[in-house]
């Protein structure tokens, strides 16, 4: 057998090696995507039951490319910190590897923000956005460890994956559904909330991921928006990602964290 032969065969035994490696690896995971409807994929087409599930949400998109073992998909849509320590977390089943969440915002009041700034005043809407800043920096750290104690104690081995939510929207279009002033306040909010995110969950030991980069120039009333803007049918879908926004924005964000 020739010199050239062999090294031939190396690297085709290498490669075969290694592309019959990742899918064992994969099959080793249990994974559980947790959290509230920035998870379970509100937004996005084909959502489904009380908790408004969509396959198009990145935690069954990475299951998909993925084959884990086994996919636990416990996400509802409206769910807050109590939902994770009450319902969520204790449903994990036994030996999770892998755990993804995003959650805080609707304790911050998510909705009740966005219902002022469309409906008054420029004033009123920051008066709103500065009064969910004021309950992130008193309240939601406390409520944020309870969630995260309760993922702890359920899943003592995995990793776990919190995901930050993104600044809704574009500031630099001249048109678009609220104001300027609007728009930058609750994306200031956001900013603030998810500084809060990131604290309490690298307090916690997990993994913090920020989809913010993966979602600028992406913003609703931009030329190419990965978020739903004031949808009337169905209602809830309003200033949640699109199916761009869970596929190229949050996808990759959790890939890249999920090790």
């Amino acid at each position: 057998m020739s010199r050239a032969t062999v090294l031939a065969c190396l690297v085709t035994s290498s490669v075969l090696s290694l592309a019959l490696a990742a899918p064992a690896q994969a099959a080793s995971i249990d994974y559980v995507a947790l959290g509230d409807s920035y998870s379970s994929g509100v937004g996005a087409p084909g959502q489904s039951g009380t908790c408004l599930r969509s396959n198009n949400a990145y935690g069954p998109k990475w299951a998909a490319a993925n084959s884990p073992a086994s996919f636990q998909f416990l996400a509802c849509g409206g769910a807050v910190t109590d939902d994770i320590v009450r319902t969520q977390a204790p449903a994990i089943k036994a030996g999770a590897d892998l755990v993804s969440i995003t959650i805080g915002g609707n304790d911050a009041g998510f909705a009740p923000t966005i219902v002022t700034c469309l409906t008054s005043s420029d004033s009123a809407c920051v008066s709103k956005v500065n009064q969910g800043k004021t309950y992130v920096a008193n309240t939601l750290p406390g409520k944020l460890d309870a969630a995260y104690s309760a993922i702890r104690a359920k899943a003592p081995g995995a990793r776990v994956v919190v995901l930050s939510y993104p600044l809704i929207f574009d500031t630099a279009s001249l048109i678009c559904e609220m104001s300027t002033a609007k728009r930058r306040a609750i994306n200031d909010g956001a900013r603030v909330l998810d500084e809060m995110i990131q604290q309490r969950a690298e307090a916690a030991g997990f993994v913090y991921s920020d989809v913010r980069d993966e979602f600028t120039g992406h913003g609703v009333c931009s030329s190419r928006p990965w978020l739903n803007g004031l949808t009337i049918i169905p209602p809830q879908n309003s200033y949640h990602p699109n199916t761009s926004g869970y596929t190229s924005g949050y996808l990759p964000a959790f890939t890249g964290a999920a090790g």
